[in-house]
């Protein structure tokens, strides 16, 4: 299963987007509840909410509850990051590659953290398309 970030939600989500999931792909696809929660903050308009939720709600959600480890390991993803140098810019999305991580997820991304995440966890997979 692949986890989709908010990156790809909001490129795909975007205004005057034209890219599409195949259809055939949509039963491979998950989120969890840190997407879901960045995906839906952003949306003004109440029946527009209401539409992104119910579909995200369709998707497999992993990581809902959130166990406490989870917690840690995303705050340990970060640690080690940073004491290697790499600057990780949003202790969410460690806490969203924990999640794929916990639950055997790849991440379809457009967020160059994920790829600097994978230097750390290197068991975490890691796309930029949909293959």
């Amino acid at each position: 299963m692949i986890l989709v970030d908010t990156s790809v939600w909001i490129d795909l989500l975007g205004r005057g987007s034209r890219r599409a999931i195949p259809v055939e792909k949509l039963p491979l696809l998950a989120t969890c509840p840190p997407v879901m929660q960045e995906v839906l903050h952003g949306i003004r308009n109440e029946a527009a909410h209401r539409e992104v939720a119910a579909g995200l709600k369709a998707l497999s959600v992993f990581g809902a509850p959130m166990a406490a480890g989870i917690f840690e390991n995303a705050s340990q993803i970060y640690r080690e990051g940073r004491a290697r140098g790499l600057m990780i810019r949003s202790s969410y999305d460690c806490l969203i590659a924990a999640v794929a991580l916990e639950h055997h997820l790849a991440i379809w991304h457009r967020d160059r953290d994920y790829d600097l995440i994978a230097k750390v966890r290197p068991q975490l997979r890691v796309m930029t398309r949909l293959e």
